[in-house]
């Protein structure tokens, strides 16, 4: 098992530049994904000859715990202060805002970066960001790592098919927890697309009524009805227990689960530690 590094602390000082706030709860999001970016890009240096993190909601790249003055890396600054930084960088974001804010925190805090910028929706952007990944040959093998962060249950499973052509990993936060429950009856009962295209078909709603289990299953449906659909992309096949359940701070509700979808096992085995060690580590963040 591999320790983070003191260059992962997730802890920052307020730099005056646009910040979004977030919940208590991604605390732990930021401290499983720091974990698992370090493991992932240390266990890959010598395996590929270029190693590519893209961020499909990049943001500003810092994020305040809402209520506090506490101020964290978000997912792209996390990526770029990896031990072993990654070849290339592809950053989304849809609000200008924060992709200058972005854009200000990389040159000051990795001014040598490769980094692309990919301004707007991922969804509308995709083939801009499919032409920035590097083309794979046999003399240079690319892999890549996509981090998949909606604010709710709202990605788009086309996206993430049309980015799966290439040798890609995916780390995808699913929120289902609240999300789910609140909009149930929008959901199913509805004329509502958000989870036909979230899960990439429409048959899920069939196969929701055909279980016949209580409403309070239905996000763990959700969860195993994506990874079914990414078992349509070759992904392989992993059990609910292998996602991360975070829950909210205050009421201890069921907030998202985070998931790791690869085509090796040996990314699996990175996963595994960040679930394994993952409690145990936080200390070493604060």
């Amino acid at each position: 098992m591999v320790v983070a590094s003191d260059s992962q602390n997730l802890r920052v000082d307020d730099d005056g530049l646009m910040t979004p706030e977030v919940g208590g709860w991604a605390e732990e999001k930021y401290r499983l994904l720091a974990l698992y970016d370090e493991l992932f890009s240390k266990g890959m240096k010598n395996k590929w000859d270029q190693r590519v993190y893209v961020d499909l909601y990049a943001a500003g790249g810092y994020s305040r715990i809402q209520g506090t003055s506490r101020f964290l890396k978000g997912s792209p600054i996390i990526a770029l202060t990896v031990t072993h930084p990654f070849d290339k960088y592809i950053f989304c974001e849809e609000r200008e805002d924060l992709l200058r804010a972005l854009k200000a925190r990389v040159q000051r805090i990795a001014p040598h970066a490769n980094v692309a910028y990919i301004p707007g929706n991922c969804d509308a952007e995709i083939e801009r960001i499919r032409t920035e990944i590097p083309k794979g040959s046999s003399t240079n093998k690319v892999l890549s790592l996509c981090l998949v962060d909606p604010f709710d249950f709202g990605l788009k499973f086309e996206t993430l098919r049309r980015l799966s052509t290439v040798f890609m990993d995916f780390v995808v936060l699913l929120a289902i927890g609240m999300d789910a429950n609140r909009n149930y009856e929008h959901y199913v009962e509805g004329d509502s697309t958000k989870i036909d295209e979230a899960l990439g078909n429409t048959e899920w709603r069939e196969r929701w009524k055909a279980v016949g289990v209580r409403r309070s299953d239905f996000r763990t449906f959700l969860a195993g009805e994506f990874c079914r659909s990414m078992e349509s992309l070759d992904y392989l096949k992993k059990p609910l227990d292998r996602m991360k359940l975070v829950r909210s701070v205050e009421k201890n509700l069921p907030l998202y689960y985070l998931a790791l979808f690869s085509r090796n096992e040996t990314a699996f085995k990175f996963w595994d530690d960040v679930l394994k060690y993952s409690t145990d580590q936080k200390n070493l963040w604060d």
